[in-house]
């Protein structure tokens, strides 16, 4: 069993038995030299880099078959580095577009950790945003041309390294993840998700993740606009007792299981129905919270400006739910928004659709939003029009957003040398709902401030409340349910690029007939509570739609501590 720590950071597979789990920076920060002289990059200490850190590209194959023959022979044809620790990339390039949704369901379940994150379209306001604030240039003031072709969507299934801790994200956390990462290798990724609140208590459906969970796949696939890539990496550390010998063997295994083929996913149902439906907390429970949280914005002591509550709902099916079909359905709906699966082994899948960018770097170039108010989308484009227009005009949702921008403008400020908010109050409307939104650009001074911009950034007002502390006291004491990820950063780390959503209109998908659904919305002077439920409704729609059939009829009932229960009517 792995030695009791706060972190575990390893190469390998994600095993929680394997005795090469430990505690603490990894590699080259244990080794006094390395096997190869200047092998090493960075400063000796505790986020010395590993020795090597490359990509490799062989010739491009026609189909993705060929592909996995072609990774199959290159890594029984490794030679070892002479180097104590180190990560390799080996792609494939794949001359045609295969969805990367279906590659991963053609990919047995036996096949875990899995995790699939899927690129935001461009918003038609980013560019200036980002012209005006300097981004795009490469921190010395000159243009860059993209030196690598941006994926779609990836998908990752096994752990080359893998990251998972129990103490809140620390910066000794993210300088371990780092170590493996190059700006020389920008595809070598790790994927994951941080906790709302690693402080609060973890509730067993969420022990896996720990307080975070990061993974550098062993075999990923890249969709691309015009084309595909299929990818293994490689990682190894000798002070950790997994050797270069280990980790080939492991991914010779791994490959030998993977489907060459991908399989098509049921785009548009889940073909289930739903038997009962819980909710936490009921809706008078919920009226009450809001009132408490009502009070103390309004008293004299002003303790609150804003809070976000939550509401997890448990949905029950006739049959079990596959993450990736629900990724799948998603997708379809993803306009303008980030889709995202994590899932550990043995741990249930977390799945989501987020609208909402936390941040997202190249070089020294930050970008991030302020996302706030909620309105559904009319019937009509006259409907729809009058609808976004009383969003605009709306006192109560103008306070709320004007708190979630100003205050993140605020916390870029602290960190960054430029900070510019274009445009500063736009519509951002998505299939079933509509918000207020505000793009932010920013300059940091170093690339090693990305830390603090994630661990400034979140909890943002959006999905906590303002002041923070006090917010996460108030959820703390009146939620009744733990959030998990839900509402944490969501995202990946690269060694030039990192790009993180906040994980909202999300799922946590079990491995039996239980799904829990999660949802917000934001407190402010002038909230209706029965408008506020109203709004979790609608922003858990897009789950509820494909989970249930049209024509189905459900009736509520309360039942004391448990809820709102939903049954079906025979």
């Amino acid at each position: 069993m792995p030695p009791p720590s706060s972190s575990l950071y390893s190469p390998g597979p994600h095993l929680a038995a394997r005795p090469t789990s430990f505690r603490g920076a990894c590699a080259c920060a244990q080794q006094q030299g390395c096997a190869a002289p200047g092998a090493c990059a960075g400063d000796r200490g505790a986020a010395a880099a590993v020795c090597v850190r490359e990509a490799r590209a062989l010739p491009p194959a026609p189909s993705p078959g060929d592909a996995v023959g072609q990774l199959r022979a290159a890594v029984d044809a490794l030679a070892a580095p002479p180097a104590p620790s180190g990560i390799i990339r080996i792609e494939v390039p794949i001359r045609q577009r295969v969805d990367a949704v279906e590659w991963l369901h053609a990919q047995t379940t036996a096949l875990m950790p899995r995790c699939f994150f899927s690129a935001r379209a461009p918003l038609p306001d980013t560019p200036a945003a980002l012209t005006l604030a300097g981004v795009g240039s490469n921190g010395n003031g000159g243009l860059l041309s993209d030196q690598w072709k941006q994926p779609v969507s990836v998908a990752g299934v096994g752990s080359a390294v893998f990251f998972r801790g129990t103490e809140p994200f620390s910066l000794a956390d993210w300088r371990a993840i780092k170590r493996f990462l190059s700006k020389d290798c920008p595809m070598i990724r790790a994927y994951g998700a941080i906790r709302f609140d690693a402080t609060s208590d973890v509730s067993v459906e969420w022990e896996g993740y720990g307080s975070f969970y990061f993974i550098v796949p062993q075999v990923e696939f890249n969709e691309l606009e015009e084309s595909s890539v299929l990818a293994t990496t490689i990682a190894w550390d000798e002070s950790l007792s997994w050797t270069w010998q280990n980790a080939v063997n492991d991914a010779q295994a791994l490959l030998q299981k993977i489907s060459p083929c991908s399989v098509e996913v049921n785009k548009s149902s889940l073909n289930t129905t739903i038997m009962s439906l819980n909710h936490v907390p009921t809706k008078a429970s919920w009226d009450l919270a809001v009132t408490k949280a009502l009070q103390m914005i309004k008293g004299r002591q002003r303790e609150l400006v804003k809070v976000v509550l939550a509401r997890c709902s448990r949905y029950i099916t006739d049959t079990c739910i596959d993450p990736v079909e629900l990724l799948a359905c998603l997708k379809v709906e993803g306009q303008n928004a980030y889709q995202f699966c994590i899932q550990p082994s043995d741990a249930p899948a977390f799945v989501g659709n987020s609208p909402e960018q936390l941040f997202h770097r190249k070089y020294l170039n930050i970008s991030s939003e302020a996302l706030a108010g909620t309105r559904a989308r009319g019937k009509t484009r006259a409907d729809d029009f009058q609808i976004g227009q009383d969003l605009l005009l709306s006192s109560k949702e103008d306070i709320e957003f004007t708190i979630v921008r100003d205050s993140i403008k605020k916390k870029l400020e602290m960190i960054c040398d430029e900070v510019v908010v274009h445009p500063s109050k736009v519509l951002r409307k998505l299939p079933r709902v509509q918000h207020l939104s505000a793009q932010l650009a920013a300059r940091i001074r170093n690339e090693d401030d990305e830390f603090e911009i994630l661990n400034t950034l979140h909890p943002s007002p959006a999905v906590c409340g303002l002041p923070t502390e006090e917010s996460r006291r108030f959820i703390r004491d009146y939620e009744i349910f733990d959030r998990g990820m839900y509402a944490g950063p969501v995202g990946w780390f690269g060694g030039a690029e990192s790009e993180f959503a906040v994980g909202i209109r999300s799922a946590l998908l079990g491995k039996g007939h239980s799904t829990l659904v999660y949802a917000g919305a934001g407190i402010v002077e002038g909230t209706n509570p029965s408008f506020e439920w109203d709004e979790l409704d609608l922003k858990a729609s897009q789950f509820a739609k494909l989970l249930q059939y049209q024509g189905q009829h459900i009736r509520y009932q309360e039942a004391e501590n448990m809820g709102t229960v939903i049954q079906i009517e025979k």
